[in-house]
């Protein structure tokens, strides 16, 4: 027979580690139809910036690329899965906390890369992120017009706007909800890509 002492003791040491054990993360929501809300806006701005000019801050003589951007199933599954962890694991970084980035991801999910890209394992030559906002539209309207964006890396990646970044095509989105244990609301993952240059 268990004597009652011991009982307590066992019911002060569970109180004592549930009270002050941080609460886990809520199992972050995955937003599919609003991931592709925001390609087909990005596949629109691209194909006519002057209907989105005042809205997104864009100037007539950015060179913005017309080409289309295409759907990809394991970039978007990739994308997912980075806006999953970034959530979980409460971080919002390109670089993973065990030190790689996307282009390691990217690579091991089978979407072939060049050898290069991938000789520094914390490398990114795709990802896009934010955080916090209230749907995955408004993300990419906030990285566009530069918020949150040092030097407009976000615009330049997202419109194509140079060589490098006019020549990927292959696109994949993660858009998650997290309703509480992390430090953003929401996390918003864009890769966009090629195979080889």
């Amino acid at each position: 027979m268990i004597s009652p002492m011991r009982i307590t003791a066992c019911l002060a040491a569970f109180w004592l580690f549930s009270a002050f054990s941080a609460p886990l993360p809520a199992r972050p929501k995955i937003d599919r139809q609003g991931a592709k809300a925001a390609f087909n806006l990005l596949n629109k701005v691209r194909q006519n910036p002057h209907a989105y000019r005042r809205e997104l801050h864009l100037n007539p003589r950015m060179p913005i690329t017309r080409t289309p951007l295409r759907w990809n199933a394991t970039l978007a599954n990739v994308a997912e899965k980075r806006a999953i962890d970034m959530a979980r694991r409460d971080y919002f970084d390109h670089t993973d906390p065990d030190g790689f980035g996307p282009n390691h991801h990217i690579s091991r999910a089978g979407y072939m890369l060049n050898p290069d890209w991938l000789k520094r394992r914390g490398a990114n030559n795709f990802e896009s992120i934010g955080a916090n906002h209230p749907t995955a539209v408004a993300g990419v309207k906030a990285m566009i017009i530069g918020r949150n964006s040092p030097g407009y890396g976000h615009r330049k990646h997202l419109l194509g706007m140079d060589e490098w970044n006019g020549s990927l095509h292959d696109i994949g989105i993660g858009y998650v909800r997290v309703p509480s244990g992390s430090t953003y609301q929401s996390y918003l993952c864009i890769l966009i890509a090629k195979h080889d240059w």
